[in-house]
This record gives structure tokens, C-alpha cells and sequence, in this order.
């Protein structure tokens, strides 16, 4: 069975979430007690285990205001495969698009590489080791009198000091710029295969053409610094047992996944409705038997999907979580609503996360020796901006603040470079000075805030 990477307590975990997200705290509460439930089931004896399904959630609130940032951060923290996708992406089994398993193949493919940097960590000193006497092989190869002086001490023994001789200079360093010459191995193209949605057979035709084509191998000059790396990756390739990271990953795919359902408001069937409405109603009816759980056929395995946390979201602007099918809303017991947010959350977007915009402008600028200081009422002022624009045109959430900040630093990204040293001290009267005309002229803003 495979463990959580944390038993963090709902307290924990939401206070992790707290250093990213701001507000919220009815979702972070819910996504904490289904993350507990989850190492709770992985305590229990194998035969329970096997009845307790995944309390799936629907978040249900408008653009920006954390959903997908709570289900993101939520799977770092506890080590878990996570895939966002979009539900208004898939279409009907039968209409062009993507099919809904795909999202399961997905989440193996996140699995996979999950693993492979655990088992890559494993087996990193090993590889360095490989690596080294690769090198010292190529920068000094058997001279042919060894072979053909087999018995001769005296040949073996000067052999043996010249490697030892390179063995010590390539460990000080003091070799990276010599030329070598590897021969490396040419993979073969990938195919793209087109079967209507049928993503499987494109997998397995793609695995059979690598099967058949020959590969080639070319010769390339590199230095050794080159080489090196190159060499490594071989060597993690060839020490890596990919039958186990195969199975571990599905393993950790069917246990811990999670699936980030959004836009589910967007396949909802208006009554009566045809043509595209009918192709709505039929992607809920090929996602209900993926929540409800079923065996999806991968290129890695079969994987179930029982056990699979799906976290859905949506705005429902215009409709409600009601009009989802019965059985697919079935599936999500823990409803949790998003709020709008304020004037004072925007504040604290800016400000409190361990990521804030604020921050991250300011270490890019350090990077050019500009050191940028946001005083409070510039970032009161810049808030109250982001909130009147989403109040009098789209209301995009936090987003807004990303367009903000980037007209508000526009003039100084492009000048940074030149400033070589110096200071920016961004008040309230910088913010104006940048911001007042474009805020004011709602049509404008519309077009570049």
C-alpha cells in the first residue's frame, strides 16, 4: 500500500494552505478533511479499506478566487499525482474530442514521473559512479597490448596508473573541456496516429512502431562537461527498474490521485435543449462511471479509479450544482461555496503569501540591482483598483492583479536593465500616475486591465 507522503491533521494542512491562499476557509477546511480521510482509509484493515470511497468535493464559485490554487497546492503538499482538466474539453464517446479516460492516462503519466524522480534520487550516487568510470574509459582506452599482453604485469600496471591519473583529474575538475567522442543512440520520431478519440490504440501503435523501427546510433564530439551529463542520464536510465516505477505509479495513482474537475458547469444539459446540449448530458454520463469507479486500460496497466480523489468546480452562473445529473451529484457529497472577493482580500493577496506579487516583482527586480519597495497605501491603492475594475467590467478575481501589477511595472521592467543600481519606492502616487487613466476610462480598461 502506498503512503501518504504526509499525516499532516486538517489544522495542519489548512494552515500550509493558508501560506498561499487567502480567505477561503470553508474549502480549505473541506480539501483538509478529505486529505485526513484519505491517510485515515490507508490505517485500516484490507477489507474496510476496501468499502471506504473518497468523499469527492464541488467547490462551487467564480473565476479566481482559489479553486484551482486550493486543489494544486493541496497535491504538493501531500505528494500526490494531480492533473487539472477542463470538463468542457471532452466530448460524448462518439462525437470528435477527447474521451473522459483520457484524464485517468493523465494521472498514470504524473504518477510515473512522481516516481521515477523518487527512484532517479535513489539511484543518483550509483550513477555518478558509472558515469565516472565511463569517463576515464573513453579519455583512456586499453591500449591493444593489453590484449594482445595478456600476461605482461608491467603493461597492465602503466595502464593502470594512466586511469587512476585521469580518475583524479576528472574528479578536480580538470578535465571538463577535453574533447570525447560518444556514440549515442537515435530514437525513433513519434507518430501521431488520429482514432477519433480512441487514445489507447494511439498508444498502443505508437509502442509497436518503436518496436519495429531500427534505431540508429551517431557519433557526436563533446567535451566532457557535455558528456557528463549526457552520460548520466543513460546511466539513471539503465538503473531504473521501469516495471516498478510502472506499478508504483498506478499504485499511487489509484490511491492518492487527484483530479481536478473544472468548469463542471459547463456540461450541464439545458432542459430540452439538442445538438451540443445532448453531447453535455452524454460527457456526464461517461464521467459518472470514472467517479463512481471503473478500470481504465493505460499503456502502464489497468488502473482503478475507485479510490481517486475528484475535486470539481464551477461558477454556475445561470444554472446550479441541481441540474448536474442525480447520480453525478451523487458522487460529491461536500458541496463548499467561494466567496467574492473583497477590497481587503486583494490587500492581503498582495502581501500575505509566501508567492505574493509583490514579492515576486520585487526579487525579478533585485535581479537587475533595483531594489522595489511597495509602501501600504500604494498597495491599499492598488487593490482598491483591481477591485473596482472586476466590480465594473468581468470580474475575473485575482487575476486582475496580475494585469494590474504588470501595467503598473511596465516602464520599469523595460528600464531596469540601465538603472544598474539604484532604488523605486512605489507609492501612491506612482500608482496613480500609471494607473488613473486606464481605470477610469471603463472602456479601456476593459481592453487592457
Amino acid at each position: 500500500m502506498t503512503e501518504l507522503d504526509t499525516c499532516l491533521t486538517p489544522r495542519e494542512i489548512v494552515a500550509e494552505l493558508d501560506r498561499y491562499i487567502v480567505g477561503q476557509d470553508a474549502a480549505k477546511g473541506a480539501v483538509a478533511i478529505a486529505i485526513r480521510n484519505r491517510w485515515r482509509r490507508q490505517q485500516l484493515a484490507e477489507e474496510m479499506r476496501r468499502e471506504v470511497a473518497p468523499k469527492n468535493i464541488l467547490m462551487i464559485g467564480p473565476t479566481g478566487v482559489g479553486k484551482t490554487e486550493i486543489a494544486r497546492r493541496l497535491a504538493r503538499l501531500t505528494g500526490a499525482p494531480f492533473i487539472k482538466v477542463e470538463a468542457s474539453k471532452y466530448t460524448e464517446v462518439g462525437y470528435y474530442g477527447r474521451d473522459v479516460e483520457s484524464m485517468v492516462r493523465e494521472l498514470v503519466e504524473n504518477a510515473i514521473l512522481l516516481v521515477r524522480e523518487r527512484e532517479r534520487a535513489d539511484v543518483e550516487e550509483e550513477a555518478l559512479q558509472l558515469v565516472e568510470s565511463r569517463l576515464v574509459e573513453l579519455l583512456a582506452p586499453p591500449p591493444v597490448s593489453i590484449d594482445a599482453n595478456a600476461g605482461d604485469p608491467d603493461t597492465k600496471e602503466r595502464y593502470e596508473r594512466t586511469r587512476e591519473k585521469i580518475r583524479a583529474m576528472l574528479v578536480a575538475g580538470e578535465m571538463e573541456q577535453r574533447k570525447i567522442e560518444l556514440s549515442l543512440e537515435q530514437k525513433a520520431p513519434p507518430v501521431m496516429f488520429t482514432n477519433m478519440g480512441n487514445e489507447q490504440m494511439d498508444f498502443d501503435l505508437q509502442g509497436l512502431f518503436e518496436k519495429v523501427m531500427p534505431r540508429n546510433s551517431v557519433r557526436r564530439e563533446m567535451t566532457v562537461a557535455e558528456a557528463r551529463g549526457v552520460l548520466f542520464e543513460e546511466a539513471c536510465e539503465s538503473l531504473i527498474n521501469q516495471e516498478k516505477v510502472n506499478g508504483q505509479a498506478i499504485e499511487l495513482a489509484e490511491n492518492i490521485g487527484i483530479v481536478f474537475l473544472d468548469e463542471i458547469d459547463k456540461v450541464v444539459a439545458m432542459e430540452g435543449g439538442r445538438g451540443a446540449d445532448v453531447s453535455r448530458q452524454g460527457v456526464q454520463r461517461d464521467l459518472l462511471p470514472i467517479v463512481e469507479g471503473t478500470t481504465i486500460q493505460t499503456r502502464y496497466g489497468y488502473v482503478k479509479t475507485d479510490h481517486i480523489l475528484f475535486v470539481a468546480a464551477g461558477a454556475f452562473h445561470g444554472t446550479s450544482p441541481s441540474d448536474l445529473m442525480p447520480e453525478l451529484q451523487g458522487r460529491f457529497p461536500i458541496r463548499v461555496e467561494l466567496t467574492d472577493l473583497s477590497q481587503d482580500d486583494f490587500v492581503r493577496i498582495l502581501t500575505e503569501p509566501k508567492g505574493a506579487l509583490t514579492k515576486q516583482y520585487a526579487a525579478l527586480m533585485q535581479t537587475e540591482g533595483v531594489e522595489v519597495e511597495f509602501t501600504t497605501d500604494a498597495i491599499a491603492a492598488l487593490a482598491g483598483y483591481a477591485f473596482d475594475v472586476n466590480q465594473k467590467s468581468q470580474n475575473i478575481g485575482a487575476r486582475r492583479l496580475y494585469t494590474i501589477m504588470e501595467r503598473l511595472l511596465e516602464e520599469l521592467s523595460f528600464e531596469a536593465p540601465e538603472m544598474k543600481m539604484g532604488k523605486v519606492e512605489v507609492n501612491t502616487a506612482y500608482v496613480k500616475e500609471r494607473l488613473d487613466e486606464l481605470t477610469q476610462d471603463e472602456d479601456l480598461s476593459k481592453f487592457i486591465l
